[in-house]
């Protein structure tokens, strides 16, 4: 048995959708999470500053005894992944483009795939790669959706204006794909939003699948913690905290209690 916490962090609020998913998944682990307000976005950043970054916390995280890390930004894994995982061999570390691809193979039955994201996302063109990798036959579509994580991180996300939006980023895809992966952890929060434009495609959550991720990676490097009732979540930012508080609960589902800023990183 493993008490120590999984470290989680994103540019922002976004992903504390993964945080929910591992409560529902794995409801005895506790969570540190950290959110990097202060250089939101990551999106439009160069590779080199979201590596920098991504470094930063990742030892933030493990100094204050992470098991496991889980790179809860799809901009960051595209980035980073390959770079923490040589400089932190000791540590278990997951993103969410690699479980979220897996999904999205398992729901299509055409083998046309949509995704989303930001536009450093969609640049790297990650997805289109580890999605090949399962399946060389597969048919990629990809667009970037910049305005969407401006708009939810100002809790935005119903209304005419996000609507528009959506409408405007999504409807070239109606007729070309079955399965549309989020490719971006904000983006669950405006999941009715873009169901409406998006009817017949099923939406993959990468969140719920790097949930899923976690889980198998527990069991198998024996880190999983058997206790009863043991969950705990306790917060970190680099700005904001106030409206971090304020609108965590709508990505959680419940109060993410009172965050605490860090300076030093």
């Amino acid at each position: 048995m493993d008490k120590r916490p999984i470290g989680v962090f994103d540019s922002g609020l976004g992903g504390l959708t993964v945080v929910k998913a591992l409560k529902n998944n794995l409801p005895n682990e506790s969570v540190l999470y950290f959110g990097d307000i202060a250089r939101l976005p990551y999106g439009v950043k160069s590779r080199e500053l979201i590596i920098e970054y991504s470094v930063q916390i990742t030892e933030f995280l493990i100094q204050k005894g992470a098991k496991l890390i889980i790179i809860a930004c799809n901009t960051a894994t595209a980035m980073a992944l390959k770079e923490l995982r040589l400089q932190f061999k000791e540590t278990k570390i997951i993103g969410v483009i690699e479980p979220g691809s897996q999904q999205a193979y398992l729901d299509t039955s055409t083998k046309r795939i949509g995704v989303i994201g930001t536009d450093a996302t969609i640049n790297s063109r990650a997805y289109e790669s580890s999605l090949l990798s399962i399946d060389n036959k597969i048919h990629v579509i990809s667009k970037a959706c910049p305005l969407f994580v401006p708009f939810v991180e100002e809790g935005m996300i119903t209304g005419s204006a996000i609507n528009y939006i959506v409408e405007h980023y999504l409807s070239s895809f109606q007729n070309d794909i079955d399965t549309m992966i989020l490719g971006c952890t904000h983006y669950p929060l405006l999941k009715d939003a873009i169901t409406r434009y998006t009817k017949n495609i099923k939406l993959v959550d990468s969140a719920s699948a790097t949930a899923k991720e976690a889980n198998i990676i527990l069991k198998k490097y024996n880190l999983k913690n058997t206790a009863e009732k043991s969950y705990r979540l306790d917060c970190f930012v680099t700005d904001l905290p106030m409206k971090f508080e304020r609108l965590g609960k709508t990505f959680l589902g419940e109060p993410v209690g009172h965050p605490q800023l860090v300076n030093d990183i």
